[in-house]
């Protein structure tokens, strides 16, 4: 524990960074390596069967090791297609991640990915390939403008969503019933907002969500992750008010000795992304196998990173 000198020291460099992310250093930003080889187009003739069972993923694949890793390293290979935002209505464009070679495993479920206030796509592009590596087509996304308000923020939430389902070069291979959505910051309470509105969003993942009105009720299953000493989306204020809002199956990480911009960027890639893919494998795809990586079934209050856990009404 840090004493209170150091926290409000953490404080104010926290709100003077989160104030000028547009001009974070590269060195805090994704070094992503996007896919070089051209790959063709899927098409409904290149799917063995769209009805097919979507836990095609090999046992021997789903391990702690292997979804704690970074980047797109998964069972799928991924490419990635820009969305230019002058070709688009509803949001800011973005950037489409999608598996290569994931014809088995029938339609795939899509996630949008949302950055908070005064914040880029660049901040949570990290979602795109880890996600797409595990079987997703992910879409991580720009806002219209940088000062967009949750509820605005959850309309161009579910607008990225209806373009990747309607999408030339992956709407063929989406189930567009199987659906989630991240959001960091304001964005993650647009994705609170967004699960209140759209049924067919079956899994979302507030990243230190802020939401200063109501949102309405959410059932859907819900994964928060925290920063323990965030002084802009305050957990006593925020994240833990909506974690216990929500009456659906629900887990809640918050990371130790951290600031608002704990899920940002790749600050903790490594400690955020088994629990993540577990949860949207497991309610976004039903996939029963990754149950062991969630909600009591493996202890994540026993790592020295993570200061706080909690979980209910899981199945």
């Amino acid at each position: 524990m840090i004493n209170c000198l150091t926290r409000l020291s953490i404080a104010t460099i926290t709100i003077a960074t989160y104030a000028l992310l547009s001009t974070a250093p590269a060195s805090a930003k994704i070094a992503l390596t996007e896919t070089t080889q051209i790959v063709p187009t899927p098409t409904s003739t290149s799917i063995a069967s769209l009805n097919q069972d979507v836990t095609c993923i090999p046992d021997s694949a789903i391990n702690a090791d292997n979804l704690s890793q970074t980047k797109n390293n998964g069972p799928f290979n991924i490419a990635s297609k820009k969305v230019p935002r002058e070709l688009v209505d509803g949001f800011g464009g973005g950037t489409i991640y999608y598996p290569t070679n994931a014809g088995n495993c029938g339609r795939l479920g899509a996630i949008a990915v949302i950055p908070g206030y005064v914040s880029y796509e660049s901040s949570i592009k990290w979602l795109g390939p880890r996600l797409a590596a595990w079987g997703f087509v992910v879409i991580t996304m720009n806002t219209n403008s940088i000062y967009d308000r949750p509820d605005s923020r959850a309309k161009q939430l579910s607008h990225a969503l209806d373009y990747v389902i309607s999408d030339n070069t992956v709407g063929n291979i989406v189930d567009p019933d199987r659906l989630g959505a991240i959001g960091w910051s304001m964005g993650g309470g647009a994705a609170l907002k967004l699960a209140s509105t759209r049924s067919n969003v079956r899994a979302i993942m507030p990243l230190a969500p802020y939401h200063d009105r109501s949102y309405g009720e959410v059932t859907t299953p819900t994964f928060v992750i925290s920063c323990e000493y965030d002084v802009i989306a305050a957990n006593n204020k925020y994240t833990n008010l909506f974690y216990k809002q929500a009456t659906g199956p629900k887990m809640k990480i918050e990371v130790n000795n951290a600031s608002h911009l704990c899920p940002s960027y790749r600050l903790n890639e490594k400690l955020l992304s088994k629990p993540s893919i577990a949860w949207m494998q497991r309610h976004i795809n039903g996939d029963t196998r990754f149950d062991q990586f969630l909600c009591g079934r493996e202890d994540y209050s026993i790592s020295p990173r993570i200061s706080n856990y909690d979980y209910a009404d899981c199945p």
